[in-house]
């Protein structure tokens, strides 16, 4: 059993939390928001997921699951911290990494022992190191810590399995020992663990996700060939999809790829690229034609 704290409450922190304790460690949740604190103590969700209000009751009744508002508390012989807050798009596409500072400065504030900080939420390449910059300069006085970057994989709807059950753990840290702390962890889980350093593992989360908009998009672009040609694209789809190569996920064409993820992340992607000097084509591609999509639908 291992004492664990998880900052914010949201999708990705309310499930992380839920899940640990089930796997039957000691969760803290932690948020700034006092009235979805204050929900949470009486039972009340902030989102909805399928099964995670028994998730949650469960464990709170079994005393493995508590919530609060003081950082102090959550962090009080604390092993291992999750940063799990939101990381909107700017203005101009990249990530708004304001609440993943503002968590920082407050673990560096109250941390009271050696701690493993790991960034769950989705934040650019160069963010761990950055992260462990923003702790250094807030410690009220020296006290060793180590920054995993452990990215999530949730689906909305069904991210209850998707954590207990995942295709792959991603790890990444500057230092092995702290990441194979972390994978420890993620031993019950029963899946392939991902071990590299800190920018490749946040790397790998936003390749992923702007591949499978790149399949979205692209099946999208074909659906508008096929009904100018006479053709299916339920079949063309299909017959590419036992391909063991391109697989039948992601190949189903409609409005276009939404919801919080594939979008921002996406954007945030393509504003990386150019901010190092490289034209993302692609995925300019990507967001271009999941666009014109929208329109061609409202057709």
């Amino acid at each position: 059993m291992r004492k664990i704290s998880v900052i914010g409450v949201g999708y990705v922190g309310l499930v992380t939390a839920a899940c640990f304790s089930d796997l039957g460690n000691t969760v803290t949740a932690v948020d700034v928001d006092e009235k979805r604190i204050a929900g949470l103590k009486r039972g009340e969700m902030p989102i909805y997921e399928p099964g995670l209000e028994e998730l949650v009751k469960r464990n709170v009744e079994a005393g493995r699951l508590t919530f609060t508002t003081s950082y102090k508390k959550a962090l009080k012989d604390c092993e291992f911290v999750f940063i799990c807050v939101g990381t909107p798009s700017g203005v101009d596409g990249e990530a708004d990494l304001k609440y993943v500072e503002s968590a920082a400065k407050s673990i560096a504030k109250n941390m009271q022992a050696a701690l493993i900080v790991i960034n769950k939420s989705t934040v650019p390449v160069g963010t761990g190191d950055w992260v462990a910059e923003i702790i250094s300069a807030a410690q009220p006085k020296p006290i060793d810590f180590w920054v995993v970057s452990c990215p999530e994989f949730l689906r909305e709807g069904a991210a209850i399995s998707d954590f207990m059950s995942p295709h792959r753990t991603v790890l990444g840290s500057l230092h092995r020992e702290a990441a194979d702390k972390v994978a420890q962890l993620h031993l019950p889980l029963r899946a392939p663990i991902v071990i590299t350093d800190l920018r490749t593992a946040e790397m790998i989360k936003y390749a992923s996700n702007a591949f499978l908009a790149t399949k979205i998009s692209f099946i999208n672009e074909i659906a508008d060939i096929c009904e100018s040609l006479g053709a299916d694209v339920k079949e063309v789809a299909a017959g590419m999809g036992f391909d063991p190569r391109i697989g039948k996920h992601f190949l189903e064409a409609g409005l276009g790829y939404g919801g919080s993820c594939f979008p921002k992340d996406v954007k945030a992607l393509a504003f990386m690229a150019q901010e190092m000097g490289h034209e993302p084509r692609i995925l300019n591609s990507v967001m271009t034609v999941n666009g014109l999509r929208r329109q061609h639908d409202r057709r």
